[in-house]
């Protein structure tokens, strides 16, 4: 009986080697796994999360997932610690991918599933975007200044290249800075403008507004937010219930998964009673497929949240995975060589 398992092991690295980072093609297989979903054409279990401090929304998420047509199954294990880089200076975000095919169910890769991650949720805000915001946008607004937030103004940025002025704000200087000086050297067009933790002044001008911050509280306010705008909405608590009141459309990557949460601010309304599901204008995928339309004026306010989908992650660490092996990347891990039953049979329990 042949019980060989071979894993292929796909560190950021390895992808990084490959310069498999065609965004287009990474926002287009985020597309077309949002229309499979649609179709039935995915498996999405619940996901488990196991939350360690319910301030800090410290947690770590198991997300299984299948694609069916391609024959994959996932799951994705990622932690989120907010003050990580505080405490021990290290990234608040980390996790990996195992993916298994299923014909037999031996997984065949481990890949990395920070970069993914990160990759993930700036693409789908940014597709929310492509669809949501207006055509000639040219003013960026971002309420945090992290890893995300930078991750946020790159896939922005490449489906708007019109953007020219970028406020920064955060609760920290040092992270202002960070971000323009991460920025600046990439983006030789763009003005950033340091707001100095004026989160408003951030906001008023902007005509895509991004929050993206590990703290739990009402930064953005209604009041900051001119006609026309385009809000993607990141983590959790960060904008005040009048936000999402004040918005012509609210879109969501699933609004089934989302309402139930609890961290997000609009599953935050619906558990109060403040939303109802009637006005929850389309999930994603509806205006991808065309069932709905997208901004209809240069006026509306739009307003979109993505809670994080597994089989999204599932779609692109396979992605990365056939990238990768194509390249000769990745390292060959034996998990398995022998029968389980071999390697107990020979050990002697009398000891």
């Amino acid at each position: 009986m042949d019980n060989h398992i071979h894993v292929k092991l796909i560190s950021l690295e390895d992808i990084y080697k490959t310069k498999c980072f065609d965004l287009k093609q990474i926002i287009q297989i985020i597309e077309d796994a949002l229309l499979a979903y649609s179709n039935n054409e995915i498996l999405l279990p619940d996901k488990i999360s196991q939350i360690f401090n319910e301030g800090l929304q410290t947690r770590i998420n198991c997300m299984p997932s299948t694609l069916l047509k391609e024959g994959v199954c996932g799951v994705k294990w990622v932690s989120v610690f907010p003050n990580n880089p505080k405490l021990y200076n290290k990234q608040n975000v980390s996790g990996v991918i195992l993916l298994s095919e299923i014909k037999t169910g031996f997984p065949f890769a481990i890949v990395d599933g920070t970069l993914i991650t990160a990759l993930r949720t700036a693409c789908l805000g940014a597709i929310g975007a492509k669809y949501l915001a207006r055509k000639d946008s040219s003013v960026y607004g971002t309420i945090g200044a992290g890893e995300q937030a930078k991750t946020h103004f790159l896939v922005m940025k490449t489906l708007f290249p019109n953007i020219k002025t970028c406020y920064v704000s955060s609760r920290s200087n040092v992270s202002e800075f960070g971000f323009v000086d991460a920025m600046k050297t990439k983006f030789d067009d763009v003005e950033f403008i340091m707001c100095n933790g004026d989160y408003d002044l951030a906001a008023r001008n902007a005509d895509i507004i991004v929050t993206a911050v590990s703290c739990q509280a009402p930064l953005l306010k209604a009041d900051s937010i001119k006609p026309g705008t385009f809000y993607c909405h990141v983590g959790g608590w960060e904008d005040e219930y009048d936000v999402a009141l004040k918005a012509d459309k609210i879109v969501c990557d699933d609004w089934s998964s989302l309402k139930h949460r609890g961290s997000p601010t609009i599953a935050r309304m619906y558990e109060k009673g403040l939303l109802k599901d009637t006005e929850i204008y389309a999930n994603l995928s509806d205006i991808i497929s065309g069932k709905k339309v997208g901004r209809e004026t240069d006026l509306e306010f739009n307003y979109f949240n993505s809670i994080g989908l597994s089989f999204v992650d599932v779609a692109v660490a396979n992605y990365f995975y056939k990238t990768v092996t194509s390249k000769g990347l990745g390292t060959d891990w034996s998990l398995q060589e022998s029968d389980a039953f071999d390697v107990l049979k020979d050990l002697d329990f009398n000891k």
